[in-house]
C-alpha cells in the first residue's frame, strides 16, 4: 500500500488548486481524477463550460503560480456588470469604482483545470492518478485507505473535492440539505460580428433570467434559464431555429451573430451537514452547490482553499498535526456560515425575480433604481463579490 500525506479525490477546478497551494510543504499529494483535461489549442472551439473568476480567485491562481499558464491560453477580462428587469431598471457595476481595469474575468473550466495540472508537474511530491476508478474507501489507523483502479493507497487525510455527487461524502455518510430550483439553464456559445466584449449582463424576464459572459476574441457564452420543458425543448432544436429563438427571447444587444454549440444543466441547491469528519473533508460543490444567478460557485469553492490550505501550512509550520480535526473545524467554522450567507442570497434574489405579482415586481425594480443611485452600496457589493 503507498502511502500518501494527502488524498485529493477530484482534480478538477478546486481539487487541483488545493494541491497547487499544499504541494511547496513538501507533503506527499495523490490527485485522482477520472478525467484528463484535453491540452489546449488556439484553433479549438470554446468549452461550454465557463466561469467568472472574481479578483480574489484571480489572486489564488496567481500565487499558486497556475495564472502565468493560463495568460498563455485565452481569458476574457470584464469591466462592467449590468442586470435589469425593465428599461428604467439597470443596475450598472463599473471595475473604475474599485480603482481597477476589471472586475473579473471569464474563462473555461477546462483551461482552469488545464492551468493547476502544469503547475503540479513542477512538483515531485504530486502523483496524479488520472483516469482510473475509486472501488472503495475505508477507514483506517490515523487516516482513509483507498482502492484506485489496481493500486490500494492510504493517507492522514482524505479530500472531497469531487463535486455535487460527491462519492468522498457519500462513502463518510455525510448527509445535505438539498433542493431543486424549478429551472434548467442551457448554454449556448456563439459567434459574433463584435470584437471581445468588455461586459456581462443579465437581463430578468418571466419565464427566467437573459444573460451574456463575454469570451475571448468575437466569441460569448449565452445563459438562458426557464423551466425544464422549454429548456429540452430548445435543446432538441437544430441551431438554425435555436438561433431564431435567441433572438425573440435575448435583448437586442447581441448584433450579428452565430450559434456554435449548446448544453443545458439544472439548477439544484446543496449543503452539507458537516464538512469534515475525522480525517476527512470537504471542499466545493461537494460541500455546497449554489443557484448560479452571480456566478459565485468556483468562486466560493476557491474561498475553500484559500482557508483551508492556510490552516494546514499554519499548522505545519507549528509541528501540529496539521490533519487534526482542530483544523478542520477551524476550516468549518470559517467557510460553513459565508457559504450559507451566499446560498441564502442567491435564494432570495432567485424568488424575488421570479414571483410576477405586481407590487412584487414594482418593489424590486424600485429597489434596482435605488441601488443604482448609491455609490456606496454599489462599491460594497463590488468588494464582496471580488472578494476583497
Amino acid at each position: 500500500m503507498q502511502q500518501f500525506d494527502i488524498v485529493i479525490v477530484g482534480g478538477g477546478m478546486v481539487g487541483g488548486a488545493l494541491a497547487c497551494a499544499l504541494a511547496p510543504l513538501g507533503l506527499t499529494i495523490a490527485l485522482v481524477e477520472q478525467h484528463t483535461p484535453t491540452p489546449y489549442q488556439k484553433e479549438q472551439p470554446m468549452d461550454l463550460r465557463v466561469s467568472a473568476i472574481s479578483a480574489a480567485s484571480e489572486q489564488l491562481l496567481t500565487q499558486v503560480g497556475a495564472w502565468q499558464h493560463l495568460s498563455a491560453m485565452r481569458t476574457c477580462p470584464y469591466r462592467y456588470l449590468e442586470t435589469w428587469e425593465t428599461d428604467n431598471s439597470h443596475l450598472l457595476f463599473d471595475s473604475a469604482t474599485m480603482s481597477r481595469d476589471h472586475l473579473g474575468h471569464i474563462i473555461e473550466n477546462r483551461l482552469i483545470q488545464l492551468a493547476l495540472w502544469q503547475q503540479l508537474a513542477t512538483f515531485d511530491n504530486v502523483t496524479i492518478l488520472a483516469g482510473q476508478t475509486i472501488t472503495d474507501i475505508e477507514p483506517c489507523s490515523d487516516g482513509y485507505a483507498l482502492t484506485i483502479g489496481e493500486q490500494q493507497v492510504s493517507c492522514h487525510l482524505l479530500v472531497g473535492a469531487d463535486g455535487a455527487n460527491s462519492l468522498v461524502r457519500q462513502q463518510a455518510n455525510i448527509g445535505i440539505t438539498a433542493w431543486d430550483y424549478r429551472q434548467h439553464a442551457m448554454l449556448i456559445n456563439i459567434t459574433t460580428a463584435c470584437e471581445q466584449q468588455d461586459i456581462t449582463w443579465q437581463q430578468f424576464t418571466e419565464n427566467g433570467p437573459r444573460a451574456l459572459l463575454p469570451l475571448a476574441g468575437n466569441k460569448a457564452s449565452l445563459v438562458w434559464y426557464d423551466s425544464p420543458a422549454t429548456i429540452r425543448r430548445l435543446s432538441s432544436l437544430p441551431l438554425a431555429q435555436l438561433k431564431q429563438h435567441i433572438i425573440n427571447e435575448f435583448p437586442d444587444r447581441l448584433g450579428q451573430f452565430d450559434v456554435d454549440d449548446r448544453g443545458s444543466f439544472p439548477l439544484t441547491r446543496r449543503h452539507a451537514h458537516t464538512y469534515y469528519k475525522d480525517n476527512l473533508v470537504l471542499l466545493g460543490d461537494a460541500a455546497h452547490t449554489i443557484n448560479p444567478l452571480a456566478g459565485q460557485g468556483v468562486n466560493l469553492g476557491f474561498k475553500d482553499v484559500i482557508k483551508l490550505s492556510e490552516l494546514i501550512h499554519q499548522a505545519h509550520s507549528q509541528g501540529k498535526c496539521w490533519w487534526h480535526v482542530d483544523t478542520l473545524n477551524a476550516y468549518q467554522q470559517s467557510r460553513k456560515p459565508d457559504n450559507l450567507l451566499m446560498q441564502s442570497a442567491m435564494d432570495v434574489f432567485y424568488l424575488t425575480f421570479s414571483n410576477h405579482h405586481g407590487p412584487i415586481k414594482l418593489l424590486r425594480n424600485s429597489a434596482l433604481k435605488l441601488a443604482q443611485q448609491s455609490h456606496w452600496g454599489k462599491k460594497q457589493v463590488m468588494k464582496y463579490a471580488m472578494g476583497l
